[in-house]
Order: C-alpha cells, then structure tokens, then sequence
C-alpha cells in the first residue's frame, strides 16, 4: 500500500480524544487517525450502495 506522509493540524479537544484512544486500544494517534477515515469511506460507501438501488 502506497503511504502518503502529510501534517495535521486539529484542535486541543480531538488530538486530546486521539490520545485517548490510542492508549485505550493500544495503537498510535496515527493509527485512530487512519481507523476514523476507514470508517468514515466505508459508511460513505454503503450509503452510495443504498442510493444505488433505491
């Protein structure tokens, strides 16, 4: 898989919240990161799927 290395800059209260998580599920701020967007494509995804077919 092809990475792309970028910076982001977010609120206090989120990177807060990234940290907590992190440590919650024992990963990196960069891996909740990551986990948030998938989710995000992957509910995306199924919408357009129900769009498809209404």
């Amino acid at each position: 898989m092809e990475e792309v290395r970028m910076t982001l800059r977010l609120p206090a209260d989120a990177a807060a919240y990234l940290d907590e998580k992190a440590r919650e599920n024992l990963t990196s701020r960069n891996a909740e990161v990551v986990r948030a967007v998938r989710e995000r494509m992957k509910r995306d995804q199924e919408l357009e799927k129900g769009d498809a077919t209404a």
